[in-house]
C-alpha cells in the first residue's frame, strides 16, 4: 500500500511539474509573439517613474478613470515587468503589455487546450469579431484622450506648434499665387502661347491635387510629422530649381512637382493641430489657424509688388541663361516652405497617432511634454503629469517575416506592397457603410464650394483685365491717309491705328511700339532700328527699298505684307506677346491681390469667434447663403473698382465656409482615417478648382450671367447639404 501510495505522489508531482513547465511555455511563446508584433510591449512602464522622484506624483487626481492615473492602487500594484510576476498563479499574472491595450496572447488556462491551439484560434478569429473589438477600444480611447488633453492644458505648446503649423499653412497659400504673378513675366522669357499660360495656370491645381491625395493617405500609415516633412521638403526642392530652369517643359514639371508637394499640407496640417486641442478649443483654434492661408497671399502679393518690376534684379550667361527678377520671386516664395521644415523638425509626432498604432511610450511622453511645458509657462512648474497609462488601440498591420536571408529589394517590395495595401483598405473603409453617406455628402459640399470660389477668384481678375482692356481699346487715337516724309520717331508709339498712311524716308529708331496697327500703308526707303513691340502688326502694307535692324518685327508681324529690295538684319531673338502689361498694370494686379486677401481677415476673425458658439453647420450653412446672394451683385460690377470691391466681399463673406468645413472634416473622420478622408476630400477640392477655372474663363467677355448662375447654384446646393451633416460641436475627437 505504501508503495502504491509512493507512485501516486510520484505520478502526481510530475504532472504537477508538466503543468508548471506547460504554463511557462505558453507564457514564453506568448512574449515571443508579442514581441514580433511590437517592441515597444517589451518595455516596463517602470522606467518612466524611476526617472522622476517619488515626490512628483503627488497629489494626483481620484481613481475614477479605471486605472489611468497614478494614485490608483490598481494601476500601481499591477504594473512592471512580467520577471516580477512569474510566481503568482495564473489568474493574477498581469500580461506586461495589458497597460497598452494590446491583445493579450492566451498563455492558455488548466483546460488542456496548448498555446499554439490559442494562437491559431486568435489569428483566424472573425473579422467582423476583432474589428468590434478595434472600434470599443478607439471609444475608449478618445474619451481618455479628451480627459488628457484637459489636464494637459492649452497654452505654451500648442501655441508653438501653431505657429509652426502655420508656416506650412503659409507656404500652400503662396503656392496658388506663384504661377499667376510671375505669368506676364515669364512669357517673355519662356515665349509662352495662351494654350501654354492656362496649362501653366492649371498644372499647380493639378499637382495638389495628386498631393493632397497621396500624402494624406500616407499620413494615416506613417505618421502626420513625417509626411508633412517630406511633403514639404518636395515642394521646397521644385520650387527652388523652378527659379533656375529655362524651359517651358522644365519649368512646367517643376512648379508640377511643387504642388504635389504641397499638397499634403492642408489635410495634415488640420488633422495634426486637432490631436493636440481640447474639445472646447478645437473649433476656435483651428479656424485661427486658417488665418495663416491668409498670410502666404499677403506674403505672395507683397513680395511680388517688391521684387517683380525690379528689372535691374538679373544677370545674364550669354543668350542661353537669363535669371530675370520674377525668379527672384519664385525663390523668396520657397522660404516659407523652408522655414517650415526646420521648425517641424524640433516638434513631436501626434501622440494621438501613436495610440492608435499601439505605441503607448512615444505618447506617454509627447503628452507629457505638452503638460509639462504648458504648466511651466503658466507658473506652475510643481504641477506633475498624473496619467499613467493610456488606451491603445488593436493593431491590424500584415506582419512579413522575410529573415535574415531575404535581399533588401525583397524587402523594400514587400513592405511598399503592405504599405500600399493598408493605405488601399484605409481608403475603402472612408466609404464602408458606417461612412458612406457622410462621405457623399462632404464630397458634394466640398465640390461645391471649390467650384464656385476659385472659379469666381480667377474669373474676377480675368474680368478685370478684360475691362481694362475695353478701357484701354476705348482711348485708341486713329489716322488716315497721313503722308511723313523725312522724319525720325525716335519715342514710344501706343494704342493708334495708322490706315493708308504714306512714309517716305522716315526713320524709327530705339522706340517701343505697343498695341500699335499700321494698315494698307506704304513704307519706302524707311529705316527701323532696335524696335521692341509688342501687340504690334502691319497689314495689307508695302515696304520697298527698307531695312530692319535690331529688330523684333519679325515676318510672321507682317499681315498679307510685300516687300521689295527690303532686308532683315540682327532680328532680336524673342518671340511673339499678344499683350504685355506695363508696370502700372502689374502693380494693379499686385494690389487687387493684395485686397482680395485682406479682406479675408474679417471673415476670419469672426468664424473663429463664434465657430464653438453657434456651432460647425451653422457657420458653414450661413456663410454659404450670404455668398450665394453676394453672388448676385457682380450683376452690377461693369467699372475696374467696383469689380475689386465685389472680389473682397465674396472672399470676406466665404472664408467663414472654409474654416468651418475644415473644422468639419477633421471632426467627423476617427483618427486612423482622419488624414486619408480629408486628403481624397481636398483632392476632390482641388479638381473641382480646375474644373471652375476652365469653365468660368471661358465665359469672359460673353456674358457675366452665366458664371455667376454657376457659381450661385453650386453655394445654394452646397448650404443645403451643409445642413444635412451631422454636427460636431461638443464631441469629442473620434
Amino acid at each position: 500500500q505504501e508503495e502504491g501510495n509512493g507512485r501516486s505522489d510520484f505520478v502526481r508531482g510530475a504532472k504537477d511539474i508538466a503543468k508548471v513547465a506547460k504554463k511557462q511555455v505558453g507564457k514564453k511563446m506568448g512574449r515571443g509573439v508579442d514581441k514580433m508584433t511590437d517592441e515597444y510591449t517589451k518595455r516596463s512602464y517602470k522606467r518612466f517613474e524611476e526617472e522622476d522622484d517619488d515626490e512628483d506624483y503627488g497629489g494626483a487626481p481620484s481613481s475614477n478613470n479605471d486605472g489611468y492615473y497614478r494614485n490608483d492602487s490598481r494601476a500601481n500594484d499591477d504594473e512592471g515587468h512580467s520577471d516580477s510576476t512569474e510566481g503568482h498563479d495564473e489568474d493574477d499574472e498581469i500580461y506586461e503589455g495589458e497597460y497598452q491595450g494590446i491583445p493579450r496572447a492566451d498563455s492558455g488556462k488548466a483546460s488542456g487546450t496548448d498555446g499554439a491551439t490559442d494562437a491559431q484560434a486568435q489569428q483566424f478569429r472573425d473579422l467582423s469579431a476583432y474589428e468590434s473589438e478595434r472600434r470599443k477600444d478607439q471609444d475608449e480611447l478618445a474619451e481618455q484622450y479628451e480627459t488628457i488633453l484637459q489636464e494637459c492644458g492649452h497654452g505654451k505648446f500648442q501655441w508653438t506648434l501653431y505657429f509652426v503649423l502655420g508656416l506650412a499653412l503659409m507656404a500652400d497659400g503662396v503656392e496658388i499665387f506663384v504661377v499667376g504673378f510671375v505669368l506676364p513675366s515669364a512669357e517673355k522669357d519662356m515665349c509662352l502661347s495662351e494654350p501654354n499660360k492656362g496649362m501653366l495656370g492649371l498644372i499647380v491645381y493639378l499637382g495638389m491635387m495628386v498631393g493632397a491625395f497621396v500624402w494624406g493617405c500616407l499620413a494615416d500609415r506613417i505618421g502626420r510629422r513625417q509626411t508633412l516633412l517630406i511633403s514639404l521638403s518636395i515642394n521646397s526642392v521644385f520650387a527652388f530649381f523652378s527659379s533656375f530652369v529655362q524651359g517651358y517643359v522644365s519649368f512646367l514639371f517643376c512648379r508640377l512637382a511643387s504642388g504635389v508637394g504641397i499638397g499634403g499640407s492642408i489635410p495634415i496640417v488640420f488633422s495634426y493641430y486637432s490631436e493636440f486641442l481640447a474639445q472646447e478649443k478645437r473649433g476656435e483654434h483651428l479656424s485661427w489657424l486658417c488665418m495663416f492661408w491668409m498670410i502666404g497671399g499677403i506674403y505672395a502679393s507683397a513680395m511680388a509688388w517688391a521684387i517683380i518690376p525690379h528689372y535691374g534684379w538679373s544677370f545674364q550667361m550669354g543668350s542661353a541663361y537669363q535669371f530675370h527678377s520674377w525668379r527672384v520671386f519664385v525663390l523668396v516664395c520657397a522660404l516659407p516652405s523652408v522655414a517650415a521644415i526646420s521648425a517641424l523638425t524640433m516638434m513631436p509626432e501626434s501622440p494621438r497617432f501613436f495610440l492608435e498604432n499601439g505605441k503607448h511610450d512615444e505618447a506617454w511622453m509627447i503628452l507629457k511634454q505638452v503638460h509639462d511645458t504648458n504648466m511651466r509657462a503658466k507658473g506652475y512648474p510643481e504641477r506633475v503629469f498624473s496619467v499613467t497609462t493610456i488606451k491603445t488601440v488593436k493593431q491590424m498591420d500584415d506582419l512579413v517575416n522575410l529573415g535574415d536571408g531575404a535581399a533588401w529589394h525583397e524587402k523594400w517590395k514587400i513592405k511598399l506592397t503592405t504599405l500600399f495595401r493598408q493605405v488601399w483598405r484605409n481608403f475603402q473603409a472612408v466609404f464602408s457603410p458606417e461612412y458612406r453617406r457622410t462621405t457623399y455628402m462632404m464630397m458634394a459640399v466640398w465640390f461645391s464650394m471649390s467650384f464656385s470660389y476659385y472659379g469666381l477668384t480667377v474669373w474676377f481678375p480675368d474680368m478685370i483685365k478684360y475691362l481694362q482692356k475695353q478701357d484701354y481699346a476705348s482711348r485708341t487715337k486713329f489716322f488716315a491717309k497721313e503722308k511723313v516724309e523725312h522724319v525720325t520717331f525716335n519715342f514710344t508709339l501706343e494704342n493708334q491705328v495708322h490706315r493708308q498712311g504714306e512714309y517716305f524716308n522716315d526713320k524709327f529708331m530705339n522706340l517701343k511700339m505697343r498695341s500699335m496697327v499700321f494698315e494698307d500703308s506704304l513704307f519706302e526707303e524707311c529705316y527701323f532700328e532696335d524696335i521692341t513691340s509688342s501687340n504690334t502688326f502691319f497689314k495689307n502694307c508695302t515696304f520697298i527699298a527698307t531695312l530692319f535692324y535690331n529688330t523684333d518685327l519679325f515676318k510672321y508681324r507682317l499681315v498679307n505684307c510685300k516687300l521689295f529690295n527690303s532686308t532683315f538684319l540682327h532680328n532680336k531673338e524673342g518671340c511673339l506677346l499678344s499683350d504685355v502689361s506695363d508696370e502700372n498694370n502689374a502693380y494693379m494686379v499686385y494690389f487687387v491681390s493684395f485686397l482680395g486677401t485682406l479682406a479675408v481677415l474679417p471673415g476670419n476673425i469672426v468664424s473663429a469667434l463664434l465657430m464653438d458658439k453657434i456651432g460647425r453647420l451653422r457657420m458653414l450653412a450661413g456663410s454659404s447663403v450670404i455668398s450665394c446672394i453676394s453672388c448676385f451683385f457682380l450683376s452690377f460690377g461693369n467699372s475696374e473698382s467696383a469689380m475689386i470691391a465685389l472680389l473682397c466681399l465674396f472672399g470676406g463673406i466665404s472664408i467663414a465656409s472654409w474654416n468651418a468645413l475644415d473644422v468639419l472634416t477633421v471632426e467627423l473622420y476617427p483618427s486612423d482615417k482622419r488624414t486619408t478622408a480629408f486628403g481624397f476630400l481636398n483632392a476632390l477640392c482641388k479638381l473641382a478648382a480646375v474644373l471652375g477655372i476652365s469653365i468660368f474663363t471661358s465665359f469672359v467677355g460673353i456674358t457675366k450671367a452665366v458664371p455667376i448662375l454657376f457659381a450661385s447654384g453650386a453655394l445654394a446646393v452646397g448650404s443645403f447639404l451643409a445642413l444635412k451633416l451631422p454636427e460636431t460641436r461638443g464631441q469629442v475627437l473620434k
